[in-house]
């Protein structure tokens, strides 16, 4: 399955939105998940004229769920100034 794949997929039809950025289910992360798709040829930019996007997943548990790209938690691995250019839109 490709991720960044044009058309979505089917199994996306029914992702519930998750307030956290995790399962809403069992709360795994989406490093937990079967699969993932990343709706970036449809993103939506916000009063801040940042853009995001939906990421969906299929959890191990079956719950198929998504949420935006910028409900993300930062990475351990990415620099401060890289991270405040992320949300500042500048990437």
């Amino acid at each position: 399955m490709d991720a960044f794949s044009l058309l979505p997929p089917e199994w996306i039809q029914n992702a519930t939105h998750a307030m956290d950025f995790c399962c809403p289910s069992c709360q795994e992360t989406p490093l937990k998940a079967k699969r993932a798709w990343l709706n970036r040829y449809a993103p939506v930019t916000d009063s801040l004229h940042r853009r995001r996007w939906q990421e969906f997943y299929e959890c191990e548990c079956e719950t198929v769920w998504w949420a935006w790209s910028t409900d993300r938690p930062p990475s351990p691995y990415q620099k401060d100034d890289d991270a405040d250019e992320f949300r500042r839109g500048l990437y």
